[in-house]
């Protein structure tokens, strides 16, 4: 079972930018795919997937959280580009996944395997749904061996994330983020739980300065 919460902060203030959520997409979802955004939140990422595969193409995001997918389907009826039609907003859980085997051609989790509890029973399910050759992106905050990384980290959470959480009401949902850090897998460690699933190939890129990370896994 996931963790409710789905980081939607520090979802939204990526993709703003198209920063790290620009790239999670190299996964090279393209025009006319069926991709999978696993742990969803508001649906940023989402977004941003549907205008890759277009109208020929299908998001179906998943979140365990009904509040955070209700969010989502409203962001959805507000926006205006044609392609967003072909989101699917799902409940679902991480750990059985409502899919048959090779189902997507591309996966995505941004900021959201950190909150499952049973990470190796998750990377398994996303293994079972990817089709053969195709590709899974993991991003989240990234637990750096840097002492350097982790004060800045853990200082930008103080002054930047968790008071910006706060002006939308979720200080609480933010009180944890840090010690949830603590608790991740390193990069190496992710790419061995990747590749204990089953993936053929597993590579963690550090991103902005090794604040955050995205694991890329192929099937």
């Amino acid at each position: 079972m996931t963790f409710s919460a789905s980081d939607s902060i520090g979802h939204g203030s990526a993709s703003a930018s198209l920063g790290p959520e620009g790239r999670i997409l190299e996964v090279r979802a393209k025009r006319g795919d069926r991709v999978l955004d696993l742990c969803c939140g508001s649906g940023d990422l989402a977004f941003l997937l549907s205008q890759n595969v277009g109208l020929d193409g299908q998001v179906m995001a998943v979140d365990f959280s009904r509040q955070q997918l209700q969010t989502a389907a409203d962001r959805q009826e507000q926006r205006w580009k044609p392609c967003y039609k072909n989101i699917k907003w799902i409940k679902g859980d991480a750990l059985d996944l409502p899919f048959a085997n090779c189902y997507f051609d591309a996966v995505t989790v941004g900021y959201g395997l950190r909150n499952v509890v049973d990470k190796s029973k998750a990377m398994r399910e996303i293994f079972r749904v990817l089709k053969p050759g195709s590709s899974a992106s993991i991003l989240d905050f990234n637990k750096s061996s840097s002492l350097f990384t982790t004060s800045l980290q853990s200082w930008m959470i103080d002054n930047v994330v968790v008071p910006l959480a706060s002006g939308y009401g979720l200080t609480e949902e933010y009180k944890y983020l840090k010690s949830s850090i603590s608790q991740y897998p390193t990069g190496k460690e992710l790419e061995e739980l990747a590749k204990e699933a089953g993936f053929s190939a597993a590579k963690h890129y550090e991103l902005g300065g090794g604040l955050m990370g995205d694991l890329v896994a192929t099937r």
